[in-house]
């Protein structure tokens, strides 16, 4: 006998949860599987260290978000609803699990649409004991979602004087109360008025969308083409039609919709009613008359439903072309960030006895060192032009982890790089920065230009 969905189901919000609550502590090299740290301006991607400046990653994970949202819902519809969504997996905790399990404030979890009786003052007690609880949960669920912002170290550590961290604790409380007016007040109000992904679905289904759906051809047409319903008792189908009219599928809907009435935005492919279906027609030794299929398969009965089908497949080939481009620019990660820029001057002649002309030039650049790895480390650059030399700073110079620090630079040349007597020279260099003690894994390249007066200007200082 197949294992119904429910514990399937189940088993996927365990899976779900344990995935959820542990992934932000696990940590290699230091870095995060996810965390978009906005105490340090940091991204942790896969277990990568993402800059701010390098941000420009965010769109391809955007776009790689949507995409698989897209392809998820033209395969099977709003499974993410039913099966992952945290919406769903609190509202199975709080009423199936806490109200209904150990409580008992609800008599089934197979009967979703009749609510407690709230007169009885031992119902209402249940009910608070049920918020207190849910209350407790809400708080953990709030934090670990913060988790994913502060790491769970800084996070207990600034536990420790939550007076001086007013944002962050404001922040989990508030997600914490949303959650409790969420779950217990609002309900599935929430998917089916809030959510926009019901609204999303309706333009992205076709016939072979894999969903809860009745087979009309065996049970009979329950409603008609307005969607009203003409059949309420076993003796209104036509001879031969297989529904038993229990309407098991409706009381155990948690969106409370009738299954029978066809595609509807408000089904999250739970498939509750699948599986109350099952056992009834299973009872008369009849095989469910819901199933999760599809349209082409169940009710115009062309054949089987394709899962690669030239919709998906074009979807599948653009997610991959994403995850490529992603690999490829986060494999290209730097491991220090430089900026340069230019002083205000453009350059200044001095007199030096070593020079060709008799006169040194220098350019002054302002260099903005940033040490994005978990060490500390001495950092100096060299210039790829052997005629233009540094001039300060003379020695190499530590950055703590994690910080920056901003360098003047000064750049000279006692050669003659251009003798143009019209204007000055700009001269292209290249700097190439890196970490003194790890200078093949640790360092980048800039491009720069090194100006070089006019030589009557050169001269004129003589």
């Amino acid at each position: 006998m197949a294992l119904p969905y429910a514990k399937k189901r189940y088993m996927m919000y365990l899976f779900a949860t344990v995935v959820a609550l542990t992934l932000p502590f696990i940590q290699v090299n230091d870095n995060h599987f996810f965390l978009l740290n906005f105490d340090h301006k940091q991204v942790h991607l896969f277990f990568i260290r993402f800059d701010m400046q390098e941000l420009y990653l965010m769109p391809f994970l955007l776009i790689m978000l949507f995409l698989g949202i897209f392809l998820m819902t033209v395969m099977g519809g709003r499974v993410f609803c039913g099966w992952a969504c945290p919406q769903t997996i609190f509202r199975v905790l709080y009423r199936d699990f806490i109200e209904t399990k150990l409580l008992k404030l609800r008599k089934s979890i197979k009967n979703k649409q009749k609510e407690p009786d709230m007169s009885k003052p031992e119902n209402k007690i249940k009910k608070a004991i049920a918020i207190g609880i849910w209350s407790l949960l809400a708080l953990i669920a709030a934090s670990d979602f913060s988790w994913y912002f502060v790491p769970p170290e800084t996070f207990f550590e600034y536990l420790q004087n939550p007076a001086e961290h007013t944002i962050l604790f404001g922040f989990v409380l508030s997600v914490a109360l949303f959650l409790i007016a969420d779950i217990v007040f609002i309900k599935e109000n929430f998917c089916i008025y809030v959510c926009p992904y019901s609204r999303v679905q309706s333009v992205l289904y076709d016939d072979e969308t894999i969903m809860a759906i009745y087979d009309p051809n065996r049970g009979g047409q329950i409603y008609n083409e307005n969607k009203e319903k003409m059949v309420f008792k076993k003796k209104d189908l036509p001879e031969g039609a297989e529904c038993t009219t229990c309407e098991s599928c409706v009381t155990v809907c948690p969106t409370h919709i009738d299954i029978r009435k066809g595609l509807q935005l408000e089904c999250i492919n739970c498939l509750e009613c699948v599986d109350a279906c099952t056992v009834v027609m299973g009872k008369l030794g009849k095989p469910s008359l819901i199933s999760w299929s599809s349209v082409k398969e169940v009710i115009k009965r062309e054949g089987k439903t394709r899962f690669f089908r030239p919709k998906t497949i074009g979807y599948i080939a653009v997610l991959a072309i994403m995850v490529f481009v992603l690999i490829k620019l986060g494999s290209e990660k730097e491991h220090m960030l430089l900026n340069i820029n230019r002083e205000s001057q453009l350059y200044a002649i001095k007199p030096h006895p070593e020079s060709e002309n008799g006169k040194r030039v220098t350019n002054g650049y302002i260099f903005l060192f940033q040490n994005t790895e978990n060490q500390d480390h001495e950092y100096y650059f060299e210039v790829n032009n052997p005629d233009i030399k540094i001039l300060r700073p003379k020695h190499p110079f530590k950055i703590k982890a994690g910080h920056k620090t901003k360098k003047i630079v000064v750049l000279y040349t006692d050669k003659m790089l251009a003798n143009d007597d019209r204007k000055d020279v700009t001269i292209p260099i290249k700097i190439r920065a890196y970490a003194v003690d790890e200078p093949e894994k640790i360092h980048v390249e800039r491009d720069a230009i090194f100006v070089y007066p006019r030589a009557d200007l050169v001269k004129s200082e003589e």
